[in-house]
């Protein structure tokens, strides 16, 4: 287990950054952090990654203590709104973090040019960080993330500043990273970004974990399904009610909502036995951003 969290709780005076979370993450895989601004997202890297020490709970990193010296050689934090000295050129601000990682003089040519070219930048590294584009300036940020060749990587929004290109050339190298073995902590806010690249997700609201699980798991729970149905008759409605709940009509358009995507089948064969005529069936689970919204409404809390 390269992540593992028991009960982590961090308390400011009388407010609560985060409360009893519990995570297991397995290594090889892009793990992605949802949750709202001021949810705790961002307290809760800044605890693994050392940044903040917690009130009470525990946590394992690469299966050493939280902080272990020898853990943290290997680990690598791109942090939020980064800014690094503009006046260096790529080259320059990447051998001043790799004597800060304490890479061995004899490796960090090698190791520099190694990590220029797996962010796209080789060539680009004589230019002043000034001159740099934001898409640029985020893949240098993960440049210096991964000098250390770092078995985890924490990324904390790494997307959240940059135009539509810039966030696919951020995904396409995280995706690449998982594909040669390492892990990848996503701390984001973006939706449709997590969805697309990560293996397991979590959310968190108001300091606790409210959900978790691969995204496959946490998007199976429903089927809403669209069905253009001609000659309905009461017969119909009461079956469709039986394999299904909260039957809308629109006209000839209903729409109702299953709990198993095989029972589909049963849908089609409800309306075309008992006279129907069925045009259209279209099936769509719901999407990350619907679970999202419906966990973390406060209408679900009667506010």
């Amino acid at each position: 287990m390269i992540i593992k969290t028991d009960n982590l709780t961090k308390v400011y005076g009388n407010r609560i950054g985060c409360q009893n979370i519990c995570l297991s993450i397995n290594e090889g895989q892009i793990f992605g952090l949802l949750g709202p601004n001021g949810a705790g997202k961002s307290t809760l890297v800044k605890m693994l990654t050392g940044l903040l020490r917690p009130t009470s709970g525990a946590a394992q990193l690469l299966n050493r203590p939280l902080g272990d010296l020898q853990a943290r050689k290997k680990i690598g934090f791109l942090p939020e709104n980064f800014r690094y000295q503009e006046w260096l050129t790529g080259y320059e601000l990447l051998s001043f973090h790799a004597a800060l990682y304490k890479v061995e003089k004899t490796k960090r040519t090698s190791r520099i040019d190694e990590v220029l070219k797996t962010v796209g930048l080789a060539g680009r590294e004589k230019q002043r960080i000034r001159t740099y584009s934001k898409g640029m300036q985020q893949r240098i940020g993960l440049a210096c993330a991964l000098l250390p060749d770092p078995d985890l990587l924490f990324l904390d929004e790494p997307t959240s500043a940059l135009d539509p290109l810039g966030r696919r050339e951020v995904r396409e190298i995280v995706v690449s990273l998982r594909n040669r073995g390492k892990t990848v902590f996503l701390n984001s806010h973006l939706l449709s970004e997590v969805e697309m690249i990560c293996d397991h997700v979590a959310i968190i609201k108001r300091g606790q974990i409210a959900a978790s699980g691969t995204v496959n798991e946490l998007l199976s729970k429903s089927v809403e399904v669209e069905m253009i149905i001609t000659g309905m008759n009461e017969q119909i409605e009461r079956e469709l009610l039986l394999i299904g709940t909260g039957l809308r009509r629109d006209g000839e358009r209903f729409c109702v909502s299953l709990d198993r995507e095989s029972d589909i089948p049963r849908l089609a064969g409800a309306v075309v036995q008992n006279g129907g005529f069925l045009y259209r069936l279209a099936a769509r689970r719901s999407s990350l951003e619907d679970l999202f919204v419906e966990l973390i409404s406060d209408k679900e809390d009667g506010h």
